[in-house]
């Protein structure tokens, strides 16, 4: 007897962290401007121990030359010598014990005028050191000011004002050259996306038209009752097929306005948003058998309704539809997490490898599927989710859930 071959197992589930971690100490982050002032005080700095040094060494060998031999000595008798700064001289009883401390003495001098002259000098240093290091910060936050004008532009440019431009004036340097670069990019971008729009605005009348046409004279042909059987059939397959071109152009259409970032935005409870999907989706998955269970807490966010609205709408028809033929089961949840908006969708279904997570959310990808082997899409609903996501600053997570199915994590910030 053949032994029963082990279910497959579930790949190792990916570990991902929807939360953006900050770093420990964001004011030790290497800026530019942090390091030229590393660069150029640290220049100073060892410029000054340089000639610190060559200094002392001068002193130092100045004052050795100039008293390496004493110009006088005591030769008489009866000298009575004292010194608050010597008081060996005070010990002295003949005049070479006299001459031997007073070379001494001097040579002590000498020493500790040269410890002064190190001592003060490297206060001295210390402060310019402190000194030119301020002066470096302000200097290079001067010189770098252009930069942080392209920085905020830029920004501003992310977030869909591609009509901002940086404009930037004063000498025709590098800075300047980069800023005018900047903005002739800008200009061209503005011109493509606005060539886009319009071209999204004429693709969805030219191609929306004949197929509302094609469906109506098809419906009109078919509510005939004294067509032929075949005729009829045909009018079937055609009707078939042109919705599913009209789902095509709309899902097309969807994905083209939904790449850009959202500009006007609007309070939308995600929790709202998912029982409307649920809602849609709820005869499908009863005629599948499929459970959709969960509970959805209140997760307000700033986005487009519409948009958002059809994100939750794909995740749920998809995992309504790639589910198990019997005992599937499909989970909404939306919380809030971290500061972000959460809509989770989990549902039972094939064993999902790891390595096609990505591919799934590229159009017309489907899990060893071709493009046109199934009749449950077409293709480019995890591309418009993950679209979206996007545009409204948020990301989506997929992760094979152990057993079989996924699990899918879109996280908006509020």
């Amino acid at each position: 007897m053949a032994a029963t071959p082990a279910p497959p197992t579930a790949p190792p589930k990916p570990t991902w962290d929807p939360r953006k971690l900050d770093p420990p100490f964001p004011w030790l982050r290497p800026t530019i401007r942090i390091r030229l002032t590393l660069l150029y005080g640290g220049m100073f700095l060892i410029a000054g121990i340089l000639l610190l040094s060559i200094i002392y060494l001068l002193a130092a060998q100045a004052l050795h030359d100039g008293g390496s031999g004493q110009s006088f000595q005591v030769t008489g008798t009866n000298i009575n010598i004292s010194s608050d700064t010597c008081p060996q001289l005070n010990s002295a009883t003949t005049n070479d014990q006299l001459n031997e401390t007073l070379k001494r003495c001097n040579a002590a001098q000498r020493q500790h005028a040269l410890d002064d002259l190190l001592s003060r000098s490297l206060g001295a240093l210390l402060g310019l050191a402190i000194i030119a290091f301020a002066f470096g910060y302000a200097m290079a936050g001067r010189v770098l000011s252009p930069l942080g004008r392209i920085t905020r532009t830029a920004r501003a440019v992310a977030g869909s004002d591609l009509s901002r431009r940086i404009e930037l004036d004063g000498p025709d340097d590098e800075l300047k050259e980069l800023a005018d670069t900047f903005d002739d990019m800008l200009e061209r971008l503005q011109r493509a996306f606005t060539a886009q729009q319009r071209f999204v605005g004429n693709a969805s009348h030219e191609l929306r038209t004949p197929l509302a046409i094609n469906r109506t004279l098809l419906e009109v042909h078919l509510s005939d009752p004294g067509a032929p059987v075949e005729l009829q059939q045909l009018g079937k397959t055609l009707l078939a097929t042109n919705e599913r071109s009209e789902q095509l152009v709309e899902g097309l259409l969807l994905l083209a306005r939904s790449d850009n970032q959202i500009v006007e935005r609007k309070p939308v409870d995600l929790a709202e948003v998912a029982s409307q999907a649920i809602d849609q989706v709820h005869a499908e998955a009863e005629a599948k058998g499929v459970e959709i269970r969960g509970g959805r807490e209140p997760a307000v966010v700033q986005g487009n309704g519409v948009l958002l609205e059809r994100v939750a709408l794909n995740l749920v028809q998809n995992a309504v539809r790639y589910n198990v033929p019997e005992g599937g089961w499909v989970e909404v949840t939306t919380e809030v997490q971290h500061g972000q908006a959460v809509l989770v969708v989990t549902n039972t279904g094939p064993v999902v490898p790891a390595y096609e997570i990505d591919n799934l959310f590229e159009p017309f990808r489907r899990l060893r599927t071709e493009r046109t082997g199934s009749d449950k899409g077409v293709g480019l609903g995890l591309s418009i989710v993950r679209s979206v996501a996007r545009a409204h600053g948020g990301h989506i997570y997929a992760q094979p859930r152990e057993g079989g199915g996924l699990v899918m994590r879109v996280t908006l910030p509020i």
